[in-house]
């Protein structure tokens, strides 16, 4: 079984599902980890950049469980056991944040449930190229998203911000694999990827505000 990356802080390996208990209230919290404006930007970033990334890692898992609902027993089982491990850490981590910050999560996840293993089971029954096309149009949109977020991150947020790198990295990994993997050779391959990409970004902007 995949391990978490001991290059993240230590604060975040140790992960708590939601369902321990409701979300605190972020006013109760300590001022150091209430969520937080970054500067400039009028929307609470912090706060809406945790809370996408949780649904962002939700999906991924339910993703990876569709497809590997058909996938899992034939010769693409163990690389995608691999990467829903990865995505599960990644989902641990940002439930933990969560919890934290007193970020309340995404309204949409009972959609995100539905609408991520459906994507990855949907693109499997087409086959595994189209599984693997799936896994890099969903990777190259979180790419740019995790790049962005980095981007925005300031020295106080030091430990957030090599999480997201690092993550980032992993789901770079899982791009690489897809396209190892024939992914650019399935059928309507451009739009496929193109559907699954305006699918992913419509999800990241909902997912913010809801």
């Amino acid at each position: 079984m995949s391990q978490p990356n001991p290059a993240l802080p230590a604060h975040l390996l140790s992960p708590r599902p939601l369902k321990d208990g409701p979300v605190a209230d972020a006013a109760a919290l300590p001022e150091s980890v209430r969520p937080r404006r970054l500067p400039g930007d009028p929307a609470p970033s912090l706060e809406r950049m945790i809370r996408v990334d949780q649904a962002g890692e939700y999906g991924a898992v339910r993703i990876y469980t569709g497809q590997a609902a058909l996938l899992g027993k034939g010769d693409k089982g163990q690389l995608l056991r691999h990467m829903t491990e990865q995505e599960q850490v990644h989902l641990d981590t940002f439930n933990r944040l969560v919890r934290e910050r007193g970020v309340r999560p995404t309204l949409l996840q009972p959609v995100w449930h539905l609408a991520g293993w459906a994507l990855g089971a949907g693109t499997a029954a087409l086959g595994s190229r189209a599984a693997m096309a799936c896994t890099v149009a969903v990777e190259e949109v979180i790419d740019q998203h995790y790049a962005e977020q980095a981007e925005q991150l300031g020295p106080e947020e030091a430990a957030l911000k090599a999480t997201i790198q690092q993550f980032r990295a992993e789901e770079l990994e899982h791009r690489d694999i897809g396209l190892e993997h024939e992914a650019e050779l399935a059928t309507g391959y451009p739009v496929l990827s193109a559907l699954i990409k305006a699918g992913s970004r419509t999800a990241i902007w909902l997912s913010q505000r809801f």
